[in-house]
This record gives structure tokens, sequence and C-alpha cells, in this order.
């Protein structure tokens, strides 16, 4: 049987493995030119600062989509007010990952965003992303493969602008796809018990 210090021993072996894999894979990236993706890819990432293109995206839910698009909306921001909370107050402050070293591995400067003073791990913008996309997605199944290429191109970004690792960003689009689809399962067992309660005829 395993002793408790092997244990130990074998998880933190993992975890450096992990972790070694991760900045392989943030170096390989930043080593492939891209000079006709760069901007836009830059310009995607500015977009999702402060969620503005999720905030964006909502309003226009809000508009045009009827009863259905305002429950969409406010259920995406919901999703990312709870996810954003987790992330910053929750993980952020105990993993302290520091974020990647941009300028040693050579990150073209074509591609560099503002690096946040934040840690590194788990990054915050695939969360939000992945956790608006998810939700508006219960309401609108039509939107499921745009939203989430476009939850997809934030976070990949994210890696892209140096500012974050591959693990950063897959790890936030799992936190915001979860908490996603507990708030949209919330929202519709709110729906039927509000149906329920006033039946119509």
């Amino acid at each position: 049987m395993e002793s408790a210090n092997e244990s130990e021993a074998t998880r933190r072996a993992i975890i450096d493995e992990a972790s070694a894999v991760d900045r392989a894979v943030y170096a390989a990236i930043a080593d492939v030119a891209t000079p006709t993706l760069d901007a836009p890819i830059r310009r995607l990432s500015d977009a999702a600062n402060y969620s503005r293109l999720w905030l964006a995206i909502a309003a226009v839910l809000a508009v045009i989509g009827g009863a259905r698009g305002r429950r969409a909306a406010a259920s995406g921001l919901i999703s990312i007010g709870i996810t954003s909370a987790v992330v910053n107050l929750g993980i952020k402050p105990v993993a302290r990952r520091r974020r990647p070293d941009r300028a040693g591995e050579e990150v073209p400067e074509a591609r560099q965003v503002h690096m946040p003073s934040s840690t590194s791990f788990p990054s915050g913008h695939s969360a939000s992303a992945f956790a608006f996309a998810s939700t508006v997605n219960d309401e609108f199944p039509g939107l499921a493969a745009p939203l989430l290429f476009l939850a997809g191109g934030v976070a990949y970004s994210r890696v892209h602008t140096g500012v974050h690792y591959p693990g950063d960003a897959i790890i936030g689009s799992l936190i915001g796809a979860s908490v996603g689809g507990v708030v949209a399962g919330t929202s519709r067992w709110l729906q039927r018990r509000a149906l329920a309660s006033h039946p119509s005829g």
C-alpha cells in the first residue's frame, strides 16, 4: 500500500510534468509565426476585456430576442458574475500561478495585449466566455455553434497573446461551461415552477 509520502510525491510529479507540457505548448505557440492572424486575435482578446463582448451580445439579444432574449441575456450575465467570483475570489488567490514569461519566450510584439497583474490560473476571460455561451445556448440552441466558436476563440487568444498558458485557458473554459450549465438548469427549473404556479386557462 502506497504511503502518504509516496502519494504526495506521485501527485507532485504529475503536476510538475503537466506543467512542463503546458509550458512547452505555450512556447511552441509563441514560436509559430502568424503575422496575418496576430492583429485580429489581439483585437478579439481586447474585446473580451471586462466582458464587453458578452455585454454587447447580451444587449442585442435583449433588444431583438423578445422574452427569450431577455431571459438569455440575464442568465448569461449572471453566469459571468458567478464565474468571475469563483475564478477571481476563489481559485486565483489559492493557485497563485505566475503569468508566463512572455519576453523570455519571445512572443511577437504584434500579438501582445496588456499583461494583467492578477495571477494566471485559471483564465478569467476563458471562464466568462464559456459561462456566457453555455447559458445562452440553452435558450437559443441555434446560436450554440457560433457562440462556442467565439468563446473558443477568446480562450485561445489569451494563449496566443502570451498572457496565459494553455492549461489556464482549458481549465477556465471548463469552469465557465460548468457554471453556465448550472445557471441554465436553474433557469429552466424556475420557468417550470412559474408555469406550474400559474397554469394557463
